[in-house]
């Protein structure tokens, strides 16, 4: 089998990955693990490309650290280093949640974080889990480094505002769980392994004794991008942490997206009650967990 690129660079910086890139003038692309990309090119899914520029060796940012309030996960960081990290487990555990299910034990040891929000997939279970938490991502180009929200880097389906082929997610960060915060997620998928998630769904709570403060919810697939679901957060701040206030938040998300139905996946009827059943849980699981640890 003939490769899909010409060139395959391991850079060393950040400079050095930003330089290959501009050479080439968008024939180049960056990758993380690889997971998807070089099946989806192998397949023909994707044109070929010059040069291939893989992030994971540039020094730095194959790590995890903290950082005033945020941990903040390199490019370079497999799926499995942040199952197995303690800072994640204490201050991010959806996170963790999330990123333990993805593909089996050899797609975890390669595949990235960064390479799942960069892919941009509406279901990529680690990028719900991230957005639950309100995490945000950094960007470098040519013109400098910028932070911005997660969630507002999806424009469809394997579409982002990160130009992958100018442009390289270097680092991600989320604000560390407080005493009174507690996060979970939680997938829906056929019995048969390393399926597509029929539904994944996370959430993070703030609690004031048995009072919601704030709130993030996440879900997809419920549209052509993750979704973070602000109606159904907002429902929830101001009111008990109760059987009743977690089935309205339900069925307001509800009442805010477009589910569909497909056959790779489920019918719409499916996932809605997917959504009924396990939304309730998972927040009644953060606010549990909020409340062990106040």
């Amino acid at each position: 089998m003939t490769s899909n690129w010409q060139n395959y660079y391991t850079p060393g910086t950040v400079a050095a990955a930003l330089d290959i890139l501009q050479r080439h003038e968008g024939r180049a692309r960056v990758i993380g693990g690889g997971t998807d990309l070089l099946v989806e090119s192998r397949r023909g899914l994707r044109r070929p490309l010059e040069a291939i520029v893989d992030a994971t060796r540039i020094e730095g940012l194959d790590s995890i650290s903290a950082e005033d309030d945020y941990l903040v996960i390199g490019c370079g960081v497999t799926h499995t280093t942040i199952v197995n990290d303690p800072q994640i487990l204490r201050y991010g555990q959806c996170l963790a949640q999330s990123c333990g299910v993805i593909g089996g034990p050899q797609v975890r040891n390669t595949g990235t974080l960064a390479g799942n929000v960069a892919h941009a997939l509406p279901a990529g279970d680690g990028t719900i889990g991230l957005l639950a938490l309100g995490g945000e991502v950094e960007v470098a180009s040519a013109a400098g480094t910028r932070w911005m929200p997660a969630k507002d880097t999806f424009e469809g389906p394997g579409r982002s505002i990160i130009d992958r082929h100018r442009e390289i997610l270097t680092r991600l960060r989320f604000k560390r769980t407080a005493a009174n915060e507690g996060s979970a997620f939680h997938r829906v998928m056929r019995p048969q392994g390393l399926c597509l998630p029929i539904i994944s769904m996370a959430t993070r709570l703030k609690m004031d004794g048995d009072i919601i403060t704030a709130a993030g919810i996440s879900m997809g697939p419920v549209g052509p991008v993750p979704w973070f679901a602000e109606p159904a957060a907002e429902i929830l701040v101001g009111g008990p942490a109760s059987e009743e206030q977690f089935n309205t938040a339900a069925n307001v998300a509800l009442e805010n997206i477009s589910l569909r139905t497909s056959k790779y996946r489920a019918t719409a009827e499916y996932r809605e009650t997917m959504i009924r059943t396990y939304l309730p849980i998972i927040l009644a699981t953060a606010a549990r967990r909020a409340g062990a640890r106040s």
